[in-house]
């Protein structure tokens, strides 16, 4: 690109338009600015710096008598290019103004505080009483039920795993706060296990990942939900479902005796 079609020599063609005839128009923005500058917001913020340095924009060319601008025909061409650089930087380097996807994430970024633990904790808790009102409204949808007895059906007969439907259970009668000893302790045991991961540096051939990896299944068995306790749950919620289908079938959805069986 040359040096008279760089957006900082348009700029400064610009300026010393408005200079040289006191004014400029709308249409005269418009024509000169660079093709870079396409958002109203940076148009307007540039019109705004022409007023700033004594440029005013019109919508049209004003009547000669009332245009009240010094001659500032001796102003040097260089101080117009510092003055067109000078708005280009602003534009281009002002915060809200960029369109580059990782500049803006980086700038939003520095704008939002980094959660607190408590903060951690807080949001923990609200995403845990989501998902139980979640569950009690969808519990309200008969097909939810089946949908969720058939699979623990297919669990049953092999065809998924325990970990897949269930990550845990929930006790609607518990509102026990998280111990802080507790909890503090299993921070600093995180910590500690990772030190240890990043200073070990162990090289595994293909047996020995197949060996971890049949490990790994197994600690994730023995860590998942009890079968014995599902079992006894999902023989439970399947009694309850039978006899509220039997209630919604003979009384039907809209009942009072169909409401207090979903309860």
């Amino acid at each position: 690109m040359s040096d008279m079609t760089s957006p900082t020599s348009q700029v400064a063609a610009l300026i010393s338009r408005g200079k040289e005839q006191g004014y400029l128009t709308f249409a005269e923005v418009n024509d000169h600015l660079p093709d870079s500058i396409t958002e109203s917001e940076q148009i307007e913020d540039i019109i705004q710096m022409l007023n700033d340095v004594g440029i005013p924009v019109h919508d049209r060319a004003p009547e000669s008598d009332d245009t009240m601008f010094e001659d500032t025909a001796e102003a040097a061409d260089e101080v117009a290019e510092e003055e067109a650089a000078a708005v280009l930087a602003s534009v281009e380097n002002e915060p809200g103004r960029t369109t580059d996807p990782v500049r803006m994430y980086m700038r939003e970024m520095g704008t939002v505080e980094l959660l607190t633990r408590e903060g951690e904790i807080s949001i923990a808790k609200r995403i845990e009483e989501g998902i139980r009102d979640v569950l009690h409204s969808i519990a309200y949808w008969p097909n939810a039920v089946e949908v969720v007895l058939q699979e623990y059906k297919d669990y049953e007969a092999g065809e998924r795993r325990l970990a897949d439907l269930l990550s845990g259970y929930l006790d609607p009668e518990s509102d026990e706060e998280i111990p802080e000893v507790l909890e503090e302790e299993a921070v600093l045991a995180e910590d500690e296990t990772d030190s240890k991961k990043s200073t070990k540096d162990v090289k595994l051939d293909d047996d020995e990942e197949e060996e971890e990896a049949d490990s790994d299944d197994e600690s994730e068995a023995d860590s998942g939900p009890d079968p014995e306790i599902a079992k006894a749950r999902f023989t439970e919620l399947e009694n309850a479902w039978l006899n509220t289908k039997a209630t919604i079938e003979k009384h039907g959805r809209d009942s009072k005796q169909a409401e207090e069986a979903l309860q």
